[in-house]
């Protein structure tokens, strides 16, 4: 089983002076195969929408990485992991700009940049940038144009939602064309998947919180829609993330793992452990001990 973990971003360890650095480098050698990054711009007192299963917000938020820097941190000291996000919430930035950020990750990492996008939740976030809510689902489709075309013509112009990008010379290109997995269960999340999306970002929990059928159903049907749209249903990526609840032993973890991955083949998994480590030790610790309990499943 390859497997990947999730970079110290969040909580006590992505304070700590280096972390990252150290993390992925370490994390790579041990054996895992990604690393990967989540988006969380704020963590309000009082949120106007709760993050879910919680009154307000996880104490692991109040401190958080920029995704961005630790992408680019982690390219320079790995040779091999793919480096992913799952996920930035990407209409809540300027779109040049992200294009940009992600074209100079991909080159820094040598073409190992898997952007995973979605939209967000946050009333609050939203607020903070400036950018409607309302908005989120025309700007992601306008986003996803604008990459399209910035990583595959010599020169771009793109008339975007609220913004305007003159004709223009953009030479650095990604070392690949980086492929777009977007999350999402709704209706309308989905369909952009199937029609629009290289791949498909699932999210299982351990504990389970439902049987394995929902996610392997909920594919089949993205691969149907792919094919109905006039794609190859074979080529809709799949970058499954393990969330994993305070408490939980590796055990369980690795046990949950060998009935998820059989069941759903994606082509990348990673543990989010943010919620079971509070140092980069105990991040490490954990990373490289799930790695030994999955050698041989």
């Amino acid at each position: 089983m390859q497997l990947g973990f999730s970079l110290p971003v969040f909580g006590k360890a992505a304070g700590t002076p280096g972390g990252v650095a150290r993390y992925a480098r370490e994390a790579e050698q041990a054996g895992a195969t990604s690393l990967w990054v989540g988006d969380r711009l704020l963590s309000p007192v009082a949120p106007v929408v709760s993050y879910p299963g919680y009154d307000t917000m996880p104490e692991e938020f109040h401190t958080a990485q920029d995704p961005f820097t630790a992408l680019a941190v982690a390219a320079a000291v790995t040779e091999t992991a793919i480096l992913g996000s799952s996920t930035i919430n990407a209409t809540q930035y300027q779109p040049a700009n992200f294009a940009r950020l992600l074209t100079s990750i991909d080159v820094a990492s040598n073409g190992r940049l898997l952007p995973g996008l979605g939209i967000g939740w946050s009333p609050d976030e939203y607020a903070a940038v400036g950018i409607p809510m309302s908005e989120r689902g025309k700007r992601l489709d306008d986003l996803l144009d604008l990459l399209d075309t910035w990583w595959t013509k010599e020169t771009v112009a793109h008339e975007g939602v609220g913004y305007t990008i003159a004709e223009s010379h953009v030479d650095l290109k990604p070392a690949r064309k980086p492929p777009i997995h977007l999350a999402g269960f709704g209706e309308k999340s989905l369909r952009r998947v199937a029609e629009r999306a290289d791949g498909w970002l699932p999210v299982w929990s351990v504990p389970e919180q439902y049987p394995a059928d929902v996610l392997t159903g909920t594919l089949a049907k993205l691969r149907a829609d792919a094919e109905k749209a006039g794609r190859d249903p074979g080529a809709l990526g799949v970058a499954l993330r393990v969330n994993v609840n305070p408490g939980t032993e590796p055990e369980l973890i690795a046990d949950s793992l060998a009935k998820i991955v059989p069941a759903l083949q994606p082509d990348h998994t990673f543990v989010d452990i943010t919620y079971l480590t509070g140092s980069v030790d105990e991040h490490l610790d954990l990373s490289v001990r799930l790695l030994e309990l999955t050698a041989d499943r």
